[in-house]
């Protein structure tokens, strides 16, 4: 017996010492965290050299993997381009293994272009895997890279989704130069901040410690609005005792931009090109219903395909040459436009904007990595239209949802430039309006509906469609989009009106049945009239820790007509529901008409985002709705 105990202990403490010190330490402290980082480490060197100033920056990385899924961290990418050239990349993993860890260098790398950027599309990536991590493991990077542009310096972040226990970030730079430094989300960290001057040089030092991980949840904004960061920014420098503005103001981005575009469309339209533009305008009467016929013409043929090497990234292709090809990126989009408005005689102004994805303003950041894509505006008078031919089946008076809420960037001439606010766009503009006749027949509902789209609900619905090529896709994609009960809702038949109609709302007539919704009981029947509940999508969990996101605003009206089979009174109607706060709206209403129960559910949903306070009111508003969605009509044979 004793030799088994013995036996047991040995085991015990042999399999006790497959794990480090380090790791129980972290395990126990992080229990639901599948990694830590131990160590980051970036030092970033800024050097006046002959008038040009060097970048250097230096990473090193150090992770801790604490479950059985370390394996799924074996795959890593670092991204390059002609403005962040890669250097001196070294990786290893750590293996622990009989009290000490063993290394296993990275020896493959793989080098692969990244297609799927607006702005920097000659992005590359170096590929490679972190051999045997597993439970326990280790794995350290090291690598570094030249910024190319110092209109370009990283931001650098304190935190992540993973806990960080510590981080180092230290900018070393030439007193000539001079830095701002804008912070993001860290007030609730401890950073340790350091300023010094050394030689020629100024050295800057954050340091902050054990950082816990930030959670990620479905609808985030952008892990900008989350992490904790700090953008660096060069804002001037001093060469041979003259001072000169980088990014000190929104007013030097601008100069740099538009020195990029000044010369493009210098050249004659070509020929067709002009013709186009001709046919297209004839007998428009005014300048707005010429600008919406160029618009959707480029949308429709001017196919979006993004790729570009370094500054062609930012300078859009000659108009010319975007026509004969009928493919560019966003940038390309926004020239051929500018030049068909031209054409035409009607003035455009190139325009650049960061998608929802960028939290910062011009004012805040007046450097590159504010916006990343670009359009036309076409200022008429008072109003302002945000034209970008990327998007597809987007009426002229509706911006790209993903840029609603950004500040554009309008060029305005060689000085000037305009800074306007991209709306919004209003609940009542995104609508949905479904009114429906329905008929018992036993236990089953037979019914008609006619459905009205509007906004980009619509749009949406063309995206979709447009790749629908069967009956069948079409009809499957109906039944998913316009479901009513229950998955027993099936729709018998359908036509569509105003599809790929870039400014009538698309009408779908069907008819449909649900198998088995109303219950008869004796000589009673029930049915739920709520048979639409999308509003419960908007509930968040209440353990939810950022603020959540939406592509657009909405509006639903709902109306079901039920027909009084014969042989049947109303014995119960459920109670009127009226319900609202600053961010949304929730009425359900029941009327009794002739033989006929009409009921009525109309919603506004007037957000895109919502911070957690606000969360809980939308939630304490759609429990009450959910609640009323319970009640059913009663009906009682005579």
């Amino acid at each position: 017996m004793r030799i088994l105990i013995v036996l047991f202990i040995v085991i015990g403490l042999k399999g006790f010492s497959q794990e480090s010190k380090e790791f129980n330490l972290y395990k126990k402290l992080y229990p639901n965290a599948s990694s830590v980082r131990l160590n980051q480490d970036t030092e970033i060197t800024i050097k006046l050299e002959a008038q040009n100033i060097n970048i250097t920056q230096e990473f090193s990385e150090e992770d801790l993997y604490l479950n059985e899924g370390a394996n799924l961290n074996s795959k890593r990418a670092l991204h390059f381009s002609s403005f962040f050239e890669l250097e001196n990349v070294e990786a290893s993993s750590f293996t622990y293994d009989d009290g000490k860890y063993k290394e296993i260098e990275v020896k493959d790398f793989k080098q692969k272009d990244e297609l799927n950027q607006s702005f920097y599309d000659d992005t590359k990536s170096l590929n490679f895997i972190f051999p045997n991590l597993k439970k326990g493991s280790k794995s350290v990077l090291n690598y570094s890279e030249n910024v190319k542009n110092p209109r370009f310096l990283s931001s650098f972040y304190f935190g992540d989704f993973q806990p960080i226990i510590n981080n180092k970030i230290t900018i070393i730079a030439d007193k000539n130069i001079n830095l701002s430094f804008i912070e993001f989300n860290t007030d609730s960290l401890k950073i340790d901040f350091k300023k010094e001057e050394k030689r020629n040089n100024i050295i800057y030092t954050w340091e902050a410690k054990n950082i816990g991980e930030y959670k990620y949840e479905p609808n985030t904004p952008t892990y900008k609005k989350i992490l904790p960061h700090i953008v660096p920014i060069i804002t001037s420098y001093k060469s041979n005792n003259t001072n000169i503005n980088l990014a000190n103001k929104v007013s030097d981005l601008y100069q740099w931009y538009y020195s990029l575009i000044k010369d493009i469309n210098k050249e004659d339209a070509d020929e067709d090109l002009v013709k186009l533009v001709n046919e297209l305008i004839a007998n428009k009467p005014n300048d707005l219903e010429k600008v919406k016929a160029i618009y959707y013409w480029t949308q429709k043929n001017i196919k979006y395909i993004a790729f570009e090497y370094a500054l062609g990234g930012f300078i859009p292709r000659q108009a010319n040459e975007v026509f004969q090809k009928k493919y560019g990126d966003c940038k390309d989009n926004s020239s051929i436009l500018y030049k068909m408005l031209d054409i035409a005689g009607i003035k455009g102004h190139l325009t650049w904007i960061g998608t929802r994805s960028l939290p910062y303003s011009y004012n805040q950041v007046p450097t590159p990595i504010v916006d990343n894509h670009m359009i036309l505006s076409y200022i008429d008078n008072e109003n302002t239209y945000f034209l970008d031919a990327t998007g597809r089946y987007v009426p002229i008076d509706y911006p790209t949802p993903f840029i609603q809420g950004k500040e554009a960037l309008i060029s305005n001439g060689d000085s000037n430039y305009i800074i306007k606010k991209i709306p919004i766009v209003p609940a009542i503009k995104n609508a949905v309006i479904d009114t429906t006749t329905i008929n018992l027949v036993d236990e089953n509902l037979v019914g008609k509906t006619k459905v009205e789209i509007s906004g980009y609900n619509k749009v949406d619905c063309f995206n979709y469609l447009e790749n629908a090529t069967t009956n069948d896709k079409i009809k499957t994609f109906y039944n998913e989009t316009l479901q009513k009960g229950n998955n027993k809702f099936l729709i018998e038949s359908l036509t569509e009106t105003n599809k790929f109609d870039y400014e009538k709302n698309l009408i779908v007539d069907y008819d449909f049945n649900i198998n088995g919704y109303a219950k008869k009981l004796g000589d009673e029947i029930y049915v739920n009239l709520n048979l639409i509940l999308d509003l419960l999508s908007y509930k968040t969990k209440e353990d939810r820790k950022n603020e959540i996101e939406y592509d657009h605003t909405n509006y639903c009206n709902y109306t079901t007509v039920l027909n009084i089979p014969e042989g049947y009174t109303i014995e119960y109607v459920p109670s009127n529901v009226t319900l609202s706060n600053n961010y949304i709206s929730s009425n359900i209403s029941y009327k009794v008409e002739n033989n006929t129960i009409i009921y009525n559910h109309t919603y506004s949903l007037n957000f895109i985002n919502l911070k957690l306070n606000e969360q809980k009111e939308v939630n304490t508003l759609i429990k009450k709705t959910e609640k009323a969605y319970k009640e059913v009509v009663i009906l009682k044979k005579i």
